[in-house]
């Protein structure tokens, strides 16, 4: 079951004190609607009631999907002593572990594990998207706002890179990365039962390393 509890919190618009309510804990199997916020981002999304001006707040969170195996632990800080103890056996019973330090890396983490497919692949496909839109689209990388994941079908990953005015989508053949994955898998480990935050950081955090860059 999903959990949460109420804070009072002062409005950064207006400066007026109200309660909100925050969870701590979401089961999407249990609480399809909650998944559907969590996915949006509309859990984070507040209104004042007095001013009417809505804002986000990031609140740590644990999201857990029991039917497709997967814990997302939102927070900035490193997982608890009490989540860490819940690692070893969701680890044993085959769950993903993550942490995610944004509510833009916790939605789309969501899709991806959703979509059945691995978010170490998922960087490599953002990646991949990034350095074709820089070599063969003569794009300029401080240009670049975000490059996303959208979604996965028949073996193939679209990828979106945006710029301030314009939208490029890529599409990207899973097979190669996951052989790639496969053949250098001491580089692409990922510690699990540590909760690790598996983001374009991470993973350029791995060729700088490779590189002695470190």
């Amino acid at each position: 079951m999903s959990t949460s509890h109420d804070i009072k919190y002062k409005c950064p618009y207006c400066g007026r004190d109200f309660t909100i309510t925050v969870y701590d804990s979401v089961n999407a199997q249990s609480d399809p609607d909650l998944r559907e916020r969590s996915l949006s981002g509309d859990l984070f999304r507040h209104s004042c009631p007095h001013c009417k001006t809505d804002f986000m707040i990031q609140n740590p969170l644990v999201y857990s999907d029991p039917e497709k195996k997967f814990l997302i632990w939102l927070s900035n800080e490193e997982a608890t002593d009490a989540l860490a103890s819940l690692a070893k056996p969701l680890d044993q019973q085959g769950y993903t572990l993550r942490r995610c330090g944004t509510i833009q890396e916790f939605t789309e983490k969501i899709q991806i594990f959703e979509d059945g497919v691995s978010d170490i692949v998922a960087e490599l496909a953002k990646y991949d998207s990034f350095i074709e839109f820089i070599d063969s689209r003569n794009g300029n990388p401080a240009d670049v706002t975000s490059v996303e994941y959208q979604k996965t079908e028949d073996g193939v990953m679209k990828i979106n890179v945006r710029t301030d005015d314009k939208g490029l989508s890529f599409l990207i053949p899973t097979a190669m990365l996951e052989e790639e994955i496969r053949a250098q898998s001491d580089r692409y480990e990922a510690e699990n039962t540590s909760f690790p935050r598996i983001n374009s950081d991470w993973l350029i955090s791995l060729f700088t390393e490779s590189d002695g860059q470190a």
